[in-house]
């Protein structure tokens, strides 16, 4: 402290001094009653002349002027966008001035039905009678220009630390977008052959009010010695709408049925459908998970039906991929390409959980169209499928559907029970009637599911469960295959399915079993299992030692077998590093390696490893416009290989663009606007990252109707940028590209001192503003003021008694240091006409800043 006093000289110390007085007269003024004249002892102030001071807009606390402002509304701590909020004189009190909440502002506090039939309006029904809600406060504070609003809990829907009831939720602004995830990879032979490819996958899209177009795009471009194969196809066009009253989500166009009673198949028509995302958190369902062992740096495909859901590279060693989407249900077709050519498959059902509804409550899902496939066209005759789910009482639950065309029918009922401590069952019967050719097929199937989420022990089981199909009974998708394919037409006969998770937090162990099994009546049947066990440890001075253990076991109806077992031993080398040596025998061979990883810094991480016969490098950055991953490997005696990826995409709205980074194909996320401000670090969900030249910057992979903050990092801001208003929050629709401003200011900074055209200073108190009307800074004694964000040429507003008073220009030359430097600036008087003694406020309404220019 001694050191900063040192560094000022005297004018600049006794600036400093009285702008901390000033502070803590603010201070005083707030703390007293509203309706209270506040006067002020001038006397201890050291000025000059105490004649020319203009602390009226300090002089009664929480006064507003009347008139309209921008202002930021905060309802029980949650900040809403910025709006025009209007102060008027209350009926009773004509000097006075309340906050008048309109019709729209009260629509968002997200008041339960009964509570927001019986409010009271005055102004002739402009504004919300607060008193109508007991217990409600509503307060304006100008110097955050934010208008807080508390509203007892008991008057509000259903509300949680991050969900936000329907009324609040922001459908985003009109906008395109384009995302991309590629991937290239090229593997050289030791006899001379060659093999290159390029994959890719993503989303073009365009935004409209609540409307949400895409087009999802796939392609893979083959280049081998002696074969070459293009492919480039649109995978689904479609658009989707959510319904906020119903709870429901509608979509138009190439779509999946997601059905918890029927499989999942590819359709041209109109859905309407309960969207489980619309729930609070707790009520929301599962999304399926992929686990796996790569040999090598690998590639992983996940598709369904042809349609590429998830493609990334992955490092050598186990993964487990876990952010496929909720609404994903049926059979998954998973791939690992090995960078040394060899490539594993395997199927993952994505069983559902028990289908329970809460008290009182209908899910339902409805669908019409005609069954397509993604290369051949239309596959059927036109359906339609209904389900529902009715929530009896607090422990039952009753649900059923039924689906049919001109030649199948299918309907089935069944009964979930919540067991409480014991978890949730439920069962159902699903009969099916089918005319194939020449013949009849109709047969049952039997469905028992189970899950139990034990928080007290650590663990969770999902047992998704045990499904009987006799022979003649075919689900719709089967029907399809046989109504095209000549052949057997023998279906399913039984697929088991389990998952179990438990942690020993004691023993610092972790237990993870995934095991499905799925016979047929007239193929082989098919198993996969994966069993995972991780054990940490501390041996002396080293802490958070890790032995694991993988066992796998996939056998595909195709009798393509993959067994193995990975165990590997990692410790904690440096500050981030990690040390990994393994063995693992698969497919009768045994291999030995090590793995050395690390971060670099924030956005960079690394891995190294050597085996028996290879060694190998694994690259991840993630960058501000794309996340890139880079592998190369090198064989002994057999191939090397290259592999490169990037996931990204761009985002365009009527405020401007930015290239960002997109894990999500066609998600929801978030731009940020600082004014034209660029090299701004933000943070939001994921890693930070940085306006562009434009000062636009988008967060996307964001959750849909959960409640995302985002803020300027205020650590690592350039030294000439100030953040005024550094965070804003709020509740996304799904797929929509919101829109924040964050109140950022960039510029010099300089002690100036402001004179009159008659040689008098502007009074103690008056604020300057920039173009932008952003507050720059406070005028002190004598004309003196501390300015901040200021670029050279640039004309700023000096204002005080309630309206702006005079203009100033800033050189074009500024000083090169600014704190040691006093500019002295005239202030050319601006027209007075609507000058008023009324009390001042540092930031004007709307309609008087209209009538002063």
């Amino acid at each position: 402290m001694h050191g900063l006093f040192t560094s000022l000289d005297a004018p600049s110390f006794n600036a400093l001094l009285r702008r901390c007085l000033f502070i803590g007269l603010t201070s005083v003024a707030g703390s007293a009653l509203a309706a209270a004249e506040i006067q002020f002892n001038t006397d201890i102030l050291d000025l000059n002349d105490r004649s020319n001071i203009d602390l009226s807009q300090f002089s009664r606390s929480g006064f507003i002027l009347p008139g309209t402002y921008s202002m930021a509304v905060e309802i029980n701590a949650q900040t809403l966008p910025e709006q025009k909020v209007a102060f008027h004189p209350p009926d009773d009190d004509p000097k006075g001035s309340e906050a008048c909440l309109s019709p729209e502002l009260a629509a968002q506090l997200g008041l339960k039905d009964e509570k927001a039939a019986a409010l009271d309006w005055w102004r002739g029904g402009e504004c919300l009678n607060i008193s109508s809600l007991p217990g409600m406060e509503v307060t304006g504070d100008l110097s955050t220009s934010t208008l807080y609003i508390s509203v007892p809990q008991a008057y509000l829907q259903y509300t949680a630390a991050n969900w936000d009831p329907p009324a609040r939720w922001d459908e985003g602004v009109p906008g395109l977008l384009l995302d991309y995830n590629l991937t290239a990879q090229s593997i050289h032979d030791r006899d001379g052959s060659s093999r290159n490819d390029i994959s890719g996958n993503g989303s073009l899209g365009a935004n409209l009010g609540p409307w949400r177009l895409r087009a999802d795009w796939q392609g893979r471009a083959d280049d081998e010695t002696v074969n070459r194969q293009r492919s480039m196809e649109w995978s689904r066009i479609y658009a989707y709408r959510a319904l906020p009253a119903l709870q429901a989500r509608l979509t138009l166009g190439e779509d999946y049925l997601y059905s918890d009673l029927f499989d999942s198949f590819r359709f041209t028509g109109a859905s309407l459908n309960s969207d489980d995302s619309q729930l609070p958190p707790n009520l929301r369902g599962y999304a399926p998970e992929v686990v796996g062992v790569a040999k090598t740096n690998a590639r992983v495909i996940i598709s369904q039906q042809g349609r590429v859901l998830y493609s990334a590279l992955v490092a050598a060693g186990p993964f487990r991929i876990q952010d496929l989407n909720d609404a994903v249900s049926g059979s998954l077709d998973v791939r690992i390409e090995e960078q040394d050519g060899s490539v594993q498959t395997f199927k993952v059902e994505s069983a559902s959980v028990p289908y329970l509804t809460r008290p009182g409550s209908v899910r339902y899902k409805l669908a019409a169209g005609r069954p397509s496939r993604l290369h051949n066209g239309s596959a059927g005759s036109v359906f339609g499928t209904g389900e529902f789910s009715w929530g009896i009482s607090n422990g039952w639950s009753l649900y059923g559907g039924g689906i049919t065309d001109n030649h199948y029918r299918a309907l089935s009922m069944g009964i979930g029970r919540d067991l409480l401590a014991f978890g949730a069952v439920s069962f159902d019967v699903t009969r099916a009637r089918t005319e194939l050719r020449d013949e009849t097929l109709s047969g049952n199937s039997y469905r028992l599911s189970y899950s139990k989420t034990f928080a007290e022990f650590d663990s969770q089981v999902t047992f998704a469960g045990y499904r009987f199909s006799e022979k003649d009974f075919l689900s719709m998708s089967e029907y399809l295959d046989a109504s095209i394919s000549p052949g057997p037409v023998g279906g399913s006969k039984s697929l088991y399915s389990a998952t179990f998770n438990k942690q020993f937090r004691d023993a610092g162990l972790s237990i993870y079993l995934n095991y499905s099994n799925q016979s047929y009546w007239d193929r082989p049947d098919s198993e996969r299992w994966n069993l995972s066990l991780a054990r940490y440890f501390d041996v002396g001075s080293v802490k958070n030692m890790s032995l694991s253990l993988n066992l796998f076991r996939n056998q595909e109806r195709d009798q393509s077998n993959s067994n193995g077992v990975y165990v590997s031993l990692s410790l904690p080398l440096g500050r981030s590093g990690t040390l990994t040596t393994g063995a693992s025998r698969a497919q009768n061979k045994n291999s030995y390696s090590a793995r050395f990883s690390d971060r670099i810094d924030e956005r960079n991480n690394y891995q190294l490893a050597a085996s028996d016969n290879s060694v190998s490098g694994y690259l991840s950055h993630v960058g501000d416009s794309a996340d890139v991953d880079v592998s190369a490997s090198v064989e002994k005696g057999n191939h090397r290989s290259f592999s490169l990826s990037a996931r990204g995409g761009g985002t365009l709205t009527s405020s401007g663009g930015a290239f960002h980074r997109s894990g999500s194909m066609g998600g929801t996320r978030l731009m940020l606007d600082t004014g034209d401000v660029p090299d701004v670090p933000v943070r939001g969900h994921g890693s930070p990252t940085r306006t562009n030249a434009f000062g636009k910057a988008v967060i996307s992979d964001l959750s849909s109707y959960l409640r995302t903050a985002a803020s300027v990092d205020l650590e690592n801001l350039p030294a000439n940028v100030e953040a005024t208003r550094s965070v804003t929050q709020l509740t996304l629709t799904e797929g929509a590209i919101g829109y924040r401003t964050l109140d950022v200011i960039a510029g010099e900074k300089a002690m100036a001192v402001l004179r009159l055209p008659d040689g008098s200073a502007p009074p103690f108190g008056a604020t300057v503003k920039n173009t932008r009307q952003q507050e720059t800074g406070i005028v002190n004694d004598a004309g003196s003021v501390y300015l901040s964000g200021i670029q050279p040429g640039d004309r700023m507003t000096v204002s005080w008694g309630g309206s702006e008073r005079c203009g100033i220009r800033l050189p074009a030359a500024l000083p090169a240091d600014g704190l040691t430097s006093t500019l002295d600036l005239l202030c050319h008087a601006v027209s007075t006409d609507n000058a008023q003694s009324a009390p001042a406020s540092t930031h004007m309404p709307d309609d008087m800043e209209k009538k002063s220019s």
